[in-house]
């Protein structure tokens, strides 16, 4: 008999795929480990290259190992850089798919997290397109609520946090300027899915 969470996953999931997001495959992936625990965690990052300009398409080059090396100064200072994200939503809210959900996209690197370490292996990672310290726009706040819902239609989520918290000291986004609160008043999760130390975004 089909449930209506059934019913649910298949209206919003293609396998691992979101039916909703524009699919860019990207070859920077890997299968999760057999030995990795369910896929519970969210991570939330910030990305725009060059950094703090929007809507270059230098960030969906970067997944996909397309981006021209020698078009920007910064970009000699990660040339050769492979990595990935689940999903990355640009400043207008479009959501944009890299990796299948079922798969490890590569975002985390070292981390450690709800006492696991390597985070990658039992995350799925989402990038909005911003600066770390700065804000993000409604429509991308909105887009990462929807997301992060339908995710958890699939997956047994139970934690969300930034690349801040799994890895600290290392890394900083999303930042000051991301609001953690709204997005979890949003969600209607319970706060303890959430980071304990987050404030409100700096003005």
């Amino acid at each position: 008999m089909t449930t209506w969470d059934d019913a649910q996953r298949a209206a919003v999931w293609d396998g691992g795929w979101h039916r909703g997001a524009r699919r860019l495959e990207s070859p920077n992936h890997g299968a999760r480990p057999v030995t990795a625990q369910a896929v519970d965690l969210i991570v939330v990052h910030s990305i725009s290259l060059p950094p703090g300009e929007f809507g270059t398409g230098a960030v969906q080059q970067l997944f996909t190992n397309t981006l021209d090396w020698d078009a920007h100064p910064y970009y000699q200072g990660i040339r050769g850089l492979q990595v990935s994200a689940h999903f990355f939503i640009d400043r207008l809210g479009v959501p944009w798919q890299f990796v299948d959900c079922d798969l490890r996209a590569w975002h985390a690197g070292q981390s450690f997290y709800r006492g696991r370490a390597q985070c990658n292996d039992d995350s799925i990672g989402i990038e909005l397109e911003g600066l770390e310290g700065l804000g993000f726009e409604p429509p991308q706040y909105q887009t990462l609520a929807r997301l992060c819902q339908d995710i958890a239609l699939r997956y047994p989520i139970a934690h969300v946090a930034g690349h801040e918290h799994i890895a600290p000291g290392r890394k900083q986004d999303p930042g000051p300027g991301f609001d953690w609160t709204a997005l979890q008043k949003t969600l209607d999760w319970p706060r303890h899915q959430f980071p304990s130390a987050t404030q409100p975004p700096a003005l």
